[in-house]
């Protein structure tokens, strides 16, 4: 005999009243609260972004100031310099910098690819690059040429901590390892920037870059940011 839809329907609300979750269940759970994490720990890292970036740019005014009027008269032209980085997931974004170099640095560099100090030739380094001024190296040196990267902060295209973010054709060159980079926002500074910056080989960035992603959270970039003042004040590996 049939049972009537409506005890039907209140048999099976008492029957799966009483079976325990399924497996299915406490996975969905888990990750729902996993989710949940790493959501709280993006809000907070975007907190201390915004609050630290907005108390940088006030306190360090003077010296914005001051870079702005030294730039242009020892070589006339633009105070900033503007190129396209690498952020992440692959997305481009205009990437801000105090002008260090003459204004046709871009074209010299051709000319200077086989002079590359950087072993692993995805990046180009050189100590004595030529196409940098007498302010450049001053403010390269304290990472003055940096700080409107703070913008870029601001704007949401970058982090104060996280992975440098790279040029498109460097990116091109990447195998699928290096490529892991790109799995987060990129930042102003990192684990190898507070380790010898330049000095450090590409190869050795990359893994120091995987690190910090592997234990990447508040406290760590919190930590980074304190290391990074003596750092800069050194001036180890800045060129």
């Amino acid at each position: 005999m049939e049972l009537d839809p409506t005890v039907r329907k209140e048999l099976i609300r008492k029957i799966s009243g009483t079976i325990k979750p399924s497996l299915f269940s406490r996975g969905r759970i888990k990750v729902a609260a996993w989710e949940s994490m790493v959501k709280l720990s993006y809000l907070l890292k975007r907190m201390l972004d915004i609050s630290v970036s907005v108390a940088a740019i006030i306190v360090l005014s003077p010296i914005f100031i001051i870079t702005a009027l030294a730039i242009p008269i020892e070589d006339p032209g633009p105070v900033f310099y503007f190129q396209t980085r690498v952020g992440r997931n692959g997305k481009h974004f205009k990437f801000y910098k105090f002008r260090s170099m003459v204004m046709n640095a871009d074209k010299i560099k051709a000319q200077l690819a086989g002079q590359n100090e950087s072993s692993a030739g995805v990046i180009f380094k050189m100590k004595k690059d030529p196409r940098v001024t007498k302010t450049g190296r001053i403010i390269r040196k304290f990472s003055i040429d940096e700080l409107p990267q703070l913008i870029n902060v601001l704007k949401g295209d970058m982090s104060l901590v996280g992975p440098r973010p790279p040029l498109p054709k460097e990116v091109a060159e990447y195998t699928l390892e290096q490529r892991k980079r790109l799995h987060v926002i990129p930042g102003i500074t990192c684990l190898w920037q507070v380790s010898g910056r330049s000095d450090i080989p590409f190869t050795d960035q990359v893994r120091l870059d995987l690190q910090y992603i592997q234990s990447a959270g508040i406290i760590n970039d919190i930590s980074l940011l304190l290391k990074t003042i003596p750092a800069v004040l050194s001036g180890r590996g800045a060129y």
